[in-house]
């Protein structure tokens, strides 16, 4: 239980899920990447003004097996495991076979997501791993493939106010085609039966490059279209099919192309297809969008975009500690505002862009592609969060984490979108996680509510605390002490106590 400083707001009662890389090494092995790392679920649990804490590992396949054997054995991302030179030749050629034709892990560790009644952890292998959102226990496992053609699948999912889901996946060379699949997840689900059951293909796009399709984290939703950024940061499927072979991990095998450009694909919700005005923009590389919107014939989409992939770079383990203890050159994230306009009637040369407030444009060329250029909204942001009433719709308010001086957080901001002023909250030596904006019941105002952050202490045995800030002011509102190490995690779900 976390010792309370000043009152939480009696509104304020549900549980704040989160999820992160927790444990780095196992017997004599360790991962080479912060990502890599099994998976820690913790959560808040706001009743009565109190607040409970509970902390569990994802005990999934990968897991299991790697405590059994007390070493890494199940390969991740950046992190390829190896037999024990002390096992037998058998064994050995066991291991190797299985890696040619790799199964993925299920160590789930970036992000929580609801398919009908069932809380998922995710990561974006084709397992995520079904959990009790009260005790955190580890649930069963679910294989996207068993009920869609999806190899990979994005950590981050879309909802609608019927409590629908979306999500978007990469259905690789099923009759030699590459391509992208975004597909919905009906809300509620009958008791006992998967909601991916009930899982239906919404559009397909094909991917520009056969065996080298893009990696993506995120995709943009409004009401009657999808936003998908089909980036030049690259998966090379052949490569990762001999990586094992040649000693080297699947990470080596994404690749950025800064010679290719990126393309923005607008699909229609309604026709399911893809609209007919060819975008893009320069190349760079985005994990995280911030909101998408229509306004005036227009679809407006604010994303987080670095110029470059050295964003997963930074965070391999030796690196990161070299990160803490000096200055280091350091490629700070734009957020970014992107317009692309739904007529593309005009002359060669011409800005289509007719919306007075943004400096973006999307200019039509010769062969009757449009390219976009995006307006710079704000630097050194990451893990965007909104009022999530307002997703797909206009906004003007977004709660991220400040990364202007190094991709681990030290301060969160309040960002707004019309007048470009940031409020700022520091904790001091302490590191913030993602901010998460809950409405208050019945608000009308964007920014009513509360936002809730974890901050881990800088000082080792001093303990973490859940932080409550007021949307409006920015101000803190109560913080909940808890004596325990808090882990630096990725990203949080709410569940109020109502659902």
């Amino acid at each position: 239980h976390g010792i309370i400083f000043s009152l939480i707001p009696e509104w304020l009662q549900g549980t704040l899920i989160r999820n992160g890389p927790g444990l780095f090494s196992l017997g004599e092995t360790r991962y080479n990447h912060w990502f890599d790392g099994m998976a820690l679920l913790h959560s808040f649990t706001i009743k009565k003004g109190e607040v409970t804490y509970r902390s569990k590992y994802l005990r999934g396949d990968t897991y299991n097996s790697n405590t059994q054997a007390n070493r890494i054995v199940v390969s991740e991302m950046g992190t390829m495991a190896y037999p024990d030179p002390c096992k037998n030749i058998f064994s050995k050629v066991i291991t190797f076979l299985s890696h040619t034709i790799p199964d993925f892990t299920d160590n789930c560790a970036n992000n929580i997501i609801k398919y009908g009644n069932d809380y998922h952890a995710t990561s974006e292998t084709n397992y995520i791993r079904k959990i009790d959102p009260i005790t955190l226990d580890t649930q069963d496992k679910v294989d996207y493939l068993k009920y869609l053609p999806a190899n990979i699948v994005a950590s981050h999912t879309h909802y609608d106010t019927e409590g629908n889901s979306y999500s978007m996946g990469t259905c690789i060379a099923e009759k030699g085609k590459t391509k992208y699949l975004l597909f919905k997840v009906p809300g509620g689900s009958k008791y006992g039966s998967p909601p991916l059951k009930s899982a239906e293909v919404v559009c397909t796009v094909p991917c520009r490059s056969l065996l080298t399709p893009s990696y993506y984290h995120s995709f943009g939703m409004t009401d009657n279209y999808f936003v998908f950024i089909e980036q030049p940061l690259k998966l090379d499927i052949l490569k990762m099919a001999t990586a094992y072979l040649r000693r080297v991990s699947w990470a080596s095998c994404m690749k950025f192309h800064p010679e290719d450009s990126t393309l923005i694909h607008l699909i229609d919700r309604k026709t399911k297809k893809e609209v007919g005005i060819k975008f893009y923009t320069g190349a760079m590389a985005v994990f995280h969008q911030v909101n998408a919107f229509e306004d005036d014939g227009h679809v407006v989409f604010d994303v987080i975009c670095y110029d470059d992939n050295s964003l997963y770079e930074m965070f391999y383990l030796d690196k990161l500690k070299e990160q803490m203890g000096a200055d280091t050159t350091y490629c700070k994230p734009k957020c970014k505002r992107f317009v692309l306009p739904l007529n593309d009637m005009g002359e060669t040369g011409e800005d289509l862009v007719k919306l007075k407030y943004t400096t973006a444009s999307a200019v039509k060329e010769k062969d009757g592609k449009v390219l976009c250029q995006g307006e710079v909204l704000c630097d050194g942001v990451e893990l965007p969060r909104i009022n999530y009433n307002f997703n797909g719709k206009k906004y003007r308010y977004s709660y991220m984490c400040c990364v202007d001086i190094s991709p681990v957080a030290k301060k969160i901001v309040k960002f707004d979108a019309e007048t470009k002023q940031q409020i700022e909250w520091t904790g001091g030596d302490g590191f913030a996680s993602e901010p998460v904006f809950i409405p208050r019941p019945d608000a009308v105002e964007e920014d009513d509510g509360v936002v809730l952050t974890s901050i881990i202490n800088a000082k080792p045995a001093q303990g973490g605390f859940l932080l409550v800030l007021d949307g409006k002011s920015f101000k803190e509102v109560a913080r909940a002490c808890i004596d325990v190490d808090f882990h630096m995690d990725m990203h949080g779900y709410f569940i109020p106590d109502s659902s």
